[in-house]
C-alpha cells in the first residue's frame, strides 16, 4: 500500500500529498501525518483517496466523537480539533484571495468560532424505507452515496432533534406508505422546533392521526409538503407561530417560514452580525444598501444603529418577510426594501436605487459579480461589507473591487458557521 507525506488541507479538508508528481486528495489525513491510503479515483493529474493506516498521526489529531463519522457524509473533518479545523479554513480563504484574486487583506480578522455541538438549527434528512435494513432510515446520505446512512443519533444537531430520530423511524414505519416519504427538514427557532415532511402521496386519516400524537408527544409543529414549495402548509398545531431567532445585541427578534433561508448557527451568526456591523460602522444620517438582505439579518441591524436602510432581494416572499420583521421591531420608518434581481444588476439598475454612503452585500454561493462589476468608479459607496460563503467567489468579486473599482482590501476573515465540515462562511472589508 503507498505512503503520503500530508503537506496541507484542500477546501473539502482532504489531505494534499504529492507522490511521483501527482497530486493525490486523501480524505481523512491532516498536515504533517505519513499515511497509507488506498485511491479510488485515478486522473492523469490526479488522484483522489482514503487514508487506510495513520503512521505518524498529526498533533491536532482527536478521536471523532460521533459513532457515525466516516460512513455518513454530513461531516469531513471531526478527526480536526476546532482550532485545526478554523485555521485551516483561514488559509483556504487566503490561498483564495490569492490565487484568484492575487489580493492580501491588510489585515485578518481573528476568526469566529462557537461550539462545536449541537449548533445545527437547520438540517435536511433524508428519508428511505429499506425492508432489508429494518424498515425506515432517516438520516443524511452517506458519504458519496445517494444511501441514507444508518445512525440513531447526530451530534452537531441539538440534542432535543438528534433524540428524535429513532422516534421517526418508528413513525415512518407506521404510516401507510412509508416508502413514499423522501425528506423530513428541521428548523428550530426559540422554543420552537418545526419538522417539514415531504410527502408523495396523499396520507390517510390514520397517517394524520399518528402526526398528530407524534407532535403532541414530542413538543413538535409539523408543516406538510405534498408538492412543489409553494404546497408547504403548517398543518398541527394549527395555531402555532413562526419560529423566530434573536440578536440580542441589538435587541431584534426575526420571525421566519420554515422554508425561508437562515443561517444553521445562531451562536455563530450573532458574533458574524456583531462583526458586519463593526465594520460597516452605521451611523445617523447615513444611507446603506443591504443588498441580498433575505429576511433583514443585517438589514435590522444596521436601522437599530441609526442609519436609513434599503434592503434588496430578489424573492418577493423574503421582502415580505424582511418587512414584517422590520415592522414587528419597530423599524419601518427608517427601513425600505425592493424586489430586484441582483445576478442581473447593470450600472443603470444600481444608479436608479439612490446613493449609497456604504454597501453590505451578502449573496448565496453564486457571488455577486454582476453588482460589483455596475459599482461606479467614482463617487460609489467609500465602504462596503462582503459575507460570502464561497471563498472562490468572494476571491472573484474582490478582484473586480480592487482592480477595477478602486477599493482596497481593509481585512478578511472565516466564520466557521459549519463545524466539523469543510463550509466556510467569510466577511471582508473594502473601502476606498
Amino acid at each position: 500500500m503507498p505512503l503520503a507525506h500530508i503537506e496541507s488541507l484542500d477546501h473539502e479538508g482532504r489531505g494534499i500529498a504529492h507522490v511521483d508528481g501527482k497530486a493525490v486528495f486523501i480524505e481523512g489525513a491532516l498536515p504533517g501525518e505519513v499515511v497509507e491510503y488506498a485511491s479510488y479515483r485515478r486522473k492523469p493529474s490526479y488522484e483522489k483517496a482514503h487514508a487506510q493506516c495513520v503512521l505518524r498521526a498529526s498533533s491536532q489529531r482527536i478521536e471523532p466523537a460521533c459513532p457515525h463519522f466516516g460512513t455518513c457524509g454530513g461531516c469531513s473533518m471531526q478527526h480536526l480539533n476546532l482550532a485545526g479545523q478554523t485555521a485551516a479554513k483561514q488559509r483556504v480563504l487566503e490561498d483564495a484571495l490569492w490565487h484568484i484574486a492575487r489580493l492580501k487583506p491588510e489585515q485578518l480578522f481573528p476568526p469566529i468560532a462557537g461550539t462545536g455541538w449541537g449548533y445545527r438549527l437547520r438540517a435536511r434528512l433524508s428519508v428511505r424505507h429499506v425492508a432489508s435494513k429494518g424498515g425506515a432510515m432517516v438520516g443524511f446520505r452517506e458519504k458519496h452515496s445517494s444511501y441514507v446512512a444508518v445512525m440513531n443519533s447526530c451530534a452537531v444537531l441539538p440534542p432535543h432533534v438528534s433524540a428524535l430520530i429513532p422516534v421517526l423511524k418508528t413513525l415512518i414505519d407506521g404510516m401507510s406508505q412509508p416508502d413514499r416519504m423522501p425528506q423530513i427538514e428541521v428548523a428550530v427557532g426559540g422554543s420552537r422546533t418545526v419538522l417539514l415532511l415531504r410527502h408523495l402521496e396523499a396520507l390517510t386519516l390514520d397517517d394524520l392521526d399518528h402526526l398528530r400524537d407524534f407532535a403532541d408527544a414530542h413538543g413538535i409543529i409539523w408543516y406538510l409538503q405534498a408538492k412543489g414549495p409553494e404546497t408547504v402548509t403548517l398543518f398541527h398545531p394549527v395555531e402555532a407561530k413562526l419560529p423566530s431567532y434573536d440578536l440580542p445585541d441589538f435587541g431584534l427578534e426575526l420571525l421566519f417560514h420554515p422554508t425561508e433561508f437562515t443561517q444553521v448557527n445562531n451562536g455563530v451568526n450573532r458574533m458574524l452580525v456583531r462583526r458586519a456591523m463593526a465594520l460597516l460602522k452605521p451611523q445617523v444620517g447615513e444611507r446603506i444598501a443591504d443588498l441580498f438582505c433575505g429576511l433583514g439579518n443585517f438589514t435590522l441591524p444596521i436601522a437599530r444603529l441609526g442609519a436609513r436602510v434599503l434592503g434588496v432581494e430578489g424573492s418577493a416572499a423574503l421582502v415580505k418577510r424582511a418587512q414584517e420583521n422590520a415592522a414587528h421591531n419597530g423599524l419601518a420608518a427608517q427601513c425600505e426594501f425592493a424586489v430586484a434581481n441582483l445576478f442581473e444588476a447593470t450600472e443603470e439598475s444600481f444608479s436608479a436605487l439612490g446613493a449609497f454612503d456604504k454597501l453590505l452585500i451578502d449573496p448565496p454561493r453564486e457571488g455577486a459579480i454582476a453588482l460589483v462589476k455596475a459599482l461606479p468608479v467614482e463617487g460609489g459607496p467609500r465602504r462596503i461589507v462582503y459575507v460570502s460563503c464561497s471563498p472562490a467567489t468572494l476571491a472573484r468579486d474582490a478582484a473586480v473591487l480592487v482592480h477595477e473599482k478602486g477599493y482596497r482590501l481593509g481585512g478578511a476573515g472565516i466564520a466557521n458557521m459549519f463545524p466539523h465540515t469543510s463550509h466556510l462562511e467569510s466577511i471582508a472589508l473594502f473601502e476606498k
